[in-house]
């Protein structure tokens, strides 16, 4: 099902009607400031097993959480008072942070891992959702084989590719760049993915050289 919405003001009928699907365990595509993300709520188990066999993804590829914002990453990552001064210059915004996992990480999104992928989108959708539902989405990229494993910019492709998603919310053509994921367990922040906004990365904390990368939005 295809829902249309406004991406800048989303009607509240409409991200109700998918919080609601959340809930009931289902998984839905949303918009985000970067690509469109493929997510469910954190807590629903089958809902993560269902993402993994629709992306076809091994179960060791990790997937990120979206939170609303600073205080959902404390509460699911453990910040210390550098994480917090680096983070809080860049969230919201089209980054995803790795930290160490707090215990309300469910075991099945860190299989061996003690860390955990998280961000907070500069995008009222994924925002309104992760708050009204009152816990973090799960991120993965809107990509599919048939598509050259590029991420799908077009709702009404994603709807096709993705015929067990409950509902796909349209708020446009989406962004052809990922988010950067940026790894902060180490002394120093590493980056491990470029992608949007990595002008603002570079101009003020010199960063560059990504070494790897994270299946999210």
């Amino acid at each position: 099902m295809r829902i249309e919405l406004d991406p800048r003001h989303p009607e509240p009928r409409k991200l109700a009607r998918a919080v609601q699907s959340l809930r009931a365990g289902e998984c839905i595509a949303y918009p985000t400031d970067t690509v469109y993300g493929l997510g469910c709520a954190m807590s629903q188990k089958r809902a993560v097993d269902a993402l993994y066999e629709m992306k076809r993804m091994r179960r060791e590829q990790p997937l990120a959480l979206v939170v609303p914002d600073l205080s959902g990453i404390s509460r699911f990552a453990v910040m210390q008072d550098a994480h917090y001064r680096f983070i809080k210059h860049l969230v919201p915004g089209p980054y995803v942070f790795i930290l160490e996992a707090t215990r309300e990480v469910p075991k099945i999104l860190m299989m061996k891992r003690k860390t955990i992928g998280i961000r907070v989108p500069d995008h009222p959708v994924p925002i309104e959702l992760a708050r009204e539902l009152g816990e973090p989405l799960i991120s993965t990229t809107a990509s599919h084989e048939a598509e050259g494993e590029d991420p799908i910019q077009d709702p009404d492709i994603i709807d096709e590719r993705f015929p067990r998603l409950s509902m796909v919310l349209d708020a446009g053509f989406g962004d052809v760049h990922t988010s950067t994921v940026i790894d902060l367990t180490a002394a120093e922040p590493r980056l491990v993915r470029a992608g949007a906004g990595m002008e603002l990365l570079v101009k003020k904390y010199g960063m560059r050289s990504p070494t790897g990368a994270l299946d999210e939005d």
